[in-house]
């Protein structure tokens, strides 16, 4: 896992380089490294927010589209968690960082979900059966 974060820092390295020299040289603006920060994470963040604007309420006028928009929120916040832990891990030396490790605590997350899933859904079916064992009557 230290080896594929090396890469992504190595390919966002070079990525930042190649926009600082493009938004200097051929733009001609003097942009300072938190400028660029400021309008780059900005022109982002927006564009990320506005796609997952519309898609969350597409998804939420969907049967249990606010159950949908919280696994996806919170798996969201599981694999920034996970991915978290393990870089901790590398910087405090207090244990192994290995990606298998951040899969593996997803796939907890993911079990567990199914498990509320399931149990959700035979409660939701007893209480259909329930409810048309009763309007026959």
């Amino acid at each position: 896992m230290k080896e594929i974060i090396q890469i992504l820092a190595d390919i966002v390295n070079n990525l930042h380089d190649f926009i600082q020299h493009f938004v200097s040289n051929s733009l001609n603006l003097s942009l300072n490294d938190k400028d660029l920060h400021f309008w780059l994470m900005g022109i982002i963040g927006i564009i990320i927010f506005l796609c997952v604007l519309v898609l969350s309420n597409m998804i939420s006028k969907l049967p249990y589209g606010i159950t949908i928009l919280s696994f996806l929120y919170t798996f969201t916040f599981m694999v920034v968690l996970v991915f978290a832990i393990e870089i901790q891990q590398a910087v405090t030396n207090r244990g192994h960082m290995e990606f298998q490790d951040a899969v593996i605590g997803l796939w907890g997350f993911i079990v567990f979900f199914l498990g509320f899933a399931a149990i959700s859904s035979i409660l939701i079916i007893v209480k259909i059966i329930w409810k048309k064992s009763f309007n026959k009557h």
